[in-house]
């Protein structure tokens, strides 16, 4: 078992700067989640931890050793990778054994691990197929049982489950964190879905332009993100943004949008009286706006009318896309409503859910 750490990592190729001064501390057992869009960063600093690419600058540890010189086979580590790369070939046990194998491990070593490993993941049945006979999943877990056998200081997970069908994903998700929680060992996993990371990790980075972003739990992020990015890349749908300025009248502080004019609660006072007469971006996530009869109690309402563009009726919700001038925006609604395009509807927002942001530097206003 070990933790990981990144110390002023840079990667470069030329003049593009993959990876920018990364610094962050995995700790040991920790199921640390990357994600972030296409290009931000997150497999490239991967693969940089695995030495499978080499560090521009800086230095990475695992334990208290300094791994940059050191080959990928001697890292202690184990990666499963987007593609099952299996040898078509070979049975699923010969899969899962042939990097013991080529370690020279006794063969009841062999067996022991690969049978354990098996077990674990509910494929024992399987280890005399060969992978066409498997479906993805299954092909899946041969992957991941192939790094089990290891029995490795850390995992590596590179998008795993990206070339799997939905169900399929939400299924194996959850045996990814149960066997997390039974190995009891470092997991690093890598995704773009935003989704995955909320539902998996203990923390998430945030990675964009190789920069990361904000690291913290996956609740904290939710309700806290540092900037604009983070605010509108973690969360489905996504946040909410309005450009507005906060204005003062009858005595009060308001968040005026030009089509609709907000009441700033207390809770907010000591930003509202700093930022008063000053532009902002105005956050707010869709399940924060309800209509009036399904308000939730004990929030602090404000009120807002806006037109219904589209529906979506998820069964147990409706996304609601509305219009406010020619600003569109999406609300999480009851599944009573009667919502119907065309129709106004009369809005709550949670006011003291919003979230506010500066309009150059796109950073949180605390």
């Amino acid at each position: 078992m070990a933790s990981v750490s990144y110390q002023n990592v840079y990667k470069r190729w030329g003049d593009v700067v993959a990876v920018n001064d990364l610094t962050l501390e995995v700790a040991d057992k920790e199921f640390m989640v990357f994600v972030g869009p296409s290009g931000c960063g997150k497999s490239t600093s991967l693969r940089l931890l695995a030495g499978l690419e080499e560090i521009s600058d800086g230095q990475i540890l695992i334990g208290d050793r300094v791994v940059n010189d050191v080959p990928p086979k001697d890292r202690d580590i184990a990666m499963v990778f987007q593609s099952y790369a299996l040898y078509p070939h070979m049975s699923v046990f010969d899969n899962m054994a042939f990097g013991l194998k080529l370690r020279k491990m006794p063969k009841d070593e062999i067996n022991r691990r690969v049978k354990e490993a098996a077990d674990i993941l509910g494929i024992s049945q399987f280890l005399d197929r060969k992978p066409k006979a498997l479906s993805g999943g299954q092909r899946q877990r041969v992957a991941v049982g192939r790094a089990i056998v290891r029995d490795p200081a850390v995992f590596l997970f590179d998008e795993p489950l990206s070339n799997l069908d939905a169900k399929l994903r939400v299924q194996t998700r959850a045996e990814i964190t149960k066997l997390w929680q039974r190995l009891g060992t470092t997991f690093i996993y890598v995704t773009h879905d935003q989704v995955e990371a909320m539902t998996m990790a203990t923390r998430i980075a945030v990675m964009k332009d190789g920069i990361l972003q904000q690291v913290d739990t996956p609740q904290h992020l939710y309700d806290h993100p540092n900037n604009v990015f983070v605010a509108g890349f973690i969360g489905s749908p996504s946040m909410n943004f309005f450009d507005a300025t906060l204005v003062e009248a009858d005595g009060k502080v308001w968040v005026d949008g030009g089509t609709f004019r907000l009441e700033m609660p207390a809770v907010h006072n000591e930003i509202a009286q700093k930022h008063k007469g000053k532009e902002i971006i105005f956050g707010v996530r869709p399940e924060d706006i309800q209509t009036r009869i399904y308000a939730p109690p004990g929030i602090q309402p404000a009120y807002m009318d806006a037109t219904i563009d589209v529906t979506e009726l998820m069964g147990n919700e409706i996304f609601a896309y509305l219009l406010t001038g020619k600003k569109t925006f999406v609300a999480r609604l009851d599944p009573r409503t009667q919502a119907h395009v065309g129709e106004n509807l009369d809005l709550v927002v949670a006011m003291d859910k919003i979230h506010m942001f500066d309009p150059k530097t796109e950073a949180r206003l605390v």
